[in-house]
């Protein structure tokens, strides 16, 4: 069974920008975007740590979906079953602030 998905109030507002953004110039690109990066986080939801663990933080539970060129983080709770997405990030931006 698939681990539940909480949104952070920053990531929230981190892809409705990047949609925003993208979508000025093309409506379909933004939302085929934003599916893509939905499923891939329903993909993390079932398979919590086959992505990679986020090389500037030193703990195995913050983990990151790479889908060039966006940074989608998450933090997996063992505890609640569940996976908190901290941030999507564009690369280009440098380090995140996950706070």
């Amino acid at each position: 069974m698939a681990c539940q998905i909480v949104w952070s109030q920053t990531a929230v507002e981190d892809l409705r920008q990047i949609v925003q953004f993208i979508g000025m110039d093309d409506t379909a690109t933004a939302a085929s975007l934003a599916e893509r990066i939905l499923r891939r986080i329903e993909q993390a939801a079932a398979f919590p740590f086959s992505s990679r663990a986020v090389p500037e933080k030193a703990e195995d539970s913050i983990r990151e979906i790479i889908l060039r060129p966006y940074r989608i983080i998450y933090w997996v709770d063992d505890v609640r079953d569940a996976i908190h997405i901290l941030r999507i990030w564009h690369a280009a931006r440098g380090v995140p602030d996950l706070e």
